[in-house]
């Protein structure tokens, strides 16, 4: 029997994993987690053999999640079930430890395919996230192992320009962008950092090789 835990933080989009795992032979789901925390409680709690794992839930989001389950709970595996299918995410999503990556589109029969092989240790991808990791080895440098693998690029070189000291107005002006989406980059970053000011954050970057300029 495969033990299923699901977490996302959208009722309706739980209910219907609910209903589809229901009629599956040797899949029984074991519990609902609607927050990043609380699946990392209920792995703790119920040793589930798979976590779909959604990655925008609030507070603690998937892929802090999937990184903290990774290596508290080596033996569950993680197979994120997301809308998202931009290369930023795929590529945290796989640093951060999860065997598999699938579409909220995908068919009954993808996802209990995913099931089974994050189950036995597989890593499997969805047909469009797999075209894209292979065009990705096939055509650009390699996804090395990067400082903080839940932010995006963007929010990535923000946190170099802030662990450089620099503020936000100065960092608008060397990226070109707006003052207002550079401090929407900083409060991302302060969440997915866990951090609560900014001398938090350049302590955290500075210990991870950041703003050395």
């Amino acid at each position: 029997m495969t033990r299923v835990l699901v977490a996302d933080d959208h009722p309706a989009f739980r209910r219907g994993l609910d209903l589809m795992l229901q009629g599956l032979d040797g899949v029984e789901l074991v519990g609902e987690a609607e927050t990043g925390q609380r699946a990392i409680e209920l792995a703790e709690e119920l040793s589930p053999d798979v976590i779909l794992m959604d990655l925008r839930m609030p507070g603690l989001d998937g892929l802090e999640a999937t990184r903290r389950i990774t290596r508290s709970s080596p033996g569950v595996a993680v197979v994120v079930l997301t809308m998202f299918e931009d290369d930023d995410s795929v590529f945290a999503a796989m640093r951060a430890g999860a065997l598999g990556y699938l579409l909220k589109g995908a068919e009954q029969d993808e996802i209990v395919r995913a099931i089974r092989a994050a189950a036995a240790g597989e890593a499997i991808f969805g047909p469009e996230v797999a075209r894209r990791v292979i065009a990705h080895f096939a055509t650009g440098p390699g996804s090395a192992p990067a400082a903080f693998p839940s932010l995006t690029e963007r929010e990535r070189e923000v946190l170099d320009l802030v662990a450089a000291g620099k503020g936000n107005a100065t960092i608008a002006h060397e990226l070109m962008i707006s003052l207002k989406t550079v401090r929407n980059h900083v409060s991302n970053i302060f969440t997915k950092l866990q951090v609560s000011d900014r001398s938090a954050a350049i302590v955290k970057a500075r210990d991870a090789g950041l703003g050395g300029g």
